[in-house]
């Protein structure tokens, strides 16, 4: 900490001493700017108070707010600002009352259109109520709204800033910024709502962001993986080859897919965002299976939809691992592997498809003959106990059939 207070100490004594700008003393110090600014604000706030005539409050005042007046800026027009409202200047031009109070006209009449308007119209009413006017024409000139009239119109319609709609009209930038600013205050508004709601939500791509501007790739990121993106798009090479091939970097597509092209990482890997927003799904818990792949399971899964049956004879038809297949179910086909894991008995009981077809004939042996189910299962190639408690929990019908029938030879 010592040596930061070394570092800064000459800076400070001229930013006490002197009217010289923090740039202008940053340069002469031979220290960075930023650092110094922040420096000020963090251990010398008294200075920047009384810097900007603000001595003696309190030290959590902002100094510079988001939008707005600044401080120092009220405290230097407030009385010109007073003056202006006041009928006993009300003969004096703004220009007079700025040379009065020590401020540029400019200056003067800049502010008051950005933050006191009203103040503007008042004066003009007692004017011409005192029939004291000038018939001097106030506000945005005739040729001056013609000039923006497109850039002002293009700017309320898109999502594009200030300076691109300039640009792209042939319009000064500073001029169409202050031309909004005094005589179009509700389109600034809006925008700065819009970019205010932007903030808080998700950045969605090709929507506007906290900063103003689409959230989109730049042409210059867009062109240099344009090649990397075919082949990822239309290829089943895997990204290390794609990215030998288009000559990129590595990490450098792998963030751009990431960051723009979600939906072809979710598509290559067998996944469907229907009904849900794609950027909720984290690529980091979904395999990675090659567009390969998913052709590979493709007509087995066309077939298990159109004709619902067990997984393994499924697997077994088209050649495939049948514990593999029924792992890409439940991963890529979520609705279709649940369809085919439980289904209605004809009791109404909901039971596992695989189960009930397993232990089939073993209950119908069971509920139709006298034979033990012990027996049953031996003769089957079952497991006692397992066959047992299904058909306690699912098949009680059939037990007391089977009851029934014992009785009635007993009874014979």
């Amino acid at each position: 900490m010592a040596s930061i207070h070394q570092k800064y100490q000459e800076a400070i004594r001229l930013y006490a001493e002197t009217d010289l700008s923090a740039v202008q003393i940053a340069k002469a110090c031979n220290v960075e700017v930023a650092g110094f600014r922040a420096y000020l604000g963090r251990h010398h706030r008294d200075l920047l108070l009384k810097r900007y005539g603000m001595e003696g409050m309190e030290c959590s005042v902002k100094l510079r707010s988001k939008r707005g007046q600044r401080p120092d800026a009220h405290l230097k027009y407030k009385e010109a600002v007073e003056a202006c409202d006041n009928l006993s200047y009300i003969r004096l031009s703004i220009s007079e009352i700025a040379r009065m109070f020590g401020v540029t006209a400019t200056g003067l009449g800049n502010f008051l259109r950005l933050h006191y308007p009203d103040v503007l119209e008042r004066r003009e009413k007692a004017k011409l109520r005192l029939g004291i006017a000038d018939n001097t024409w106030r506000g945005a000139r005739r040729q001056c709204a013609e000039v923006y009239t497109q850039a002002v119109e293009m700017y309320k319609t898109t999502d594009m800033t200030i300076s691109e709609v300039a640009e792209f009209c042939g319009v000064s930038i500073g001029g169409l910024s202050q031309h909004l600013r005094f005589y179009h205050k509700e389109v600034i508004e809006k925008r700065f709502s819009e970019r205010e709601r932007a903030k808080k939500g998700k950045k969605k791509i090709g929507h506007i962001s906290g900063n103003g501007r689409k959230h989109v790739p730049d042409p210059e990121t867009v062109e240099r993986y344009r090649e990397a993106l075919e082949l990822y798009r239309n290829t089943n090479l895997i990204v290390k080859d794609i990215v030998q091939r288009a000559g990129v970097p590595l990490e450098g597509f792998r963030y751009y897919l990431r960051t723009w092209h979600r939906d072809l990482m979710l598509e290559r890997r067998g996944m469907s965002a229907a009904g849900k927003d794609r950027d909720d799904i984290d690529l980091s818990i979904t395999k990675r299976y090659l567009k390969s792949t998913s052709a590979k399971y493709a007509d087995a899964i066309d077939s298990l939809k159109a004709n619902p049956r067990q997984v393994a004879k499924v697997a077994a038809e088209f050649g495939l691992h049948p514990e593999t297949f029924r792992m890409y179910l439940k991963e890529h086909e979520p609705e279709l592997s649940k369809r085919l894991g439980m289904m209605k008995a004809a009791n109404g009981k909901t039971v596992s498809r695989q189960a009930a077809e397993k232990y089939a004939e073993a209950v119908r042996l069971y509920e139709t003959t006298g034979e033990e189910l012990k027996s049953i299962a031996k003769r089957l190639g079952l497991v006692y106990n397992s066959l047992g408690g299904y058909v306690r929990r699912n098949c009680p019908e059939a037990k007391q059939r089977h009851e029934a029938i014992v009785a009635k030879k007993k009874t014979d």
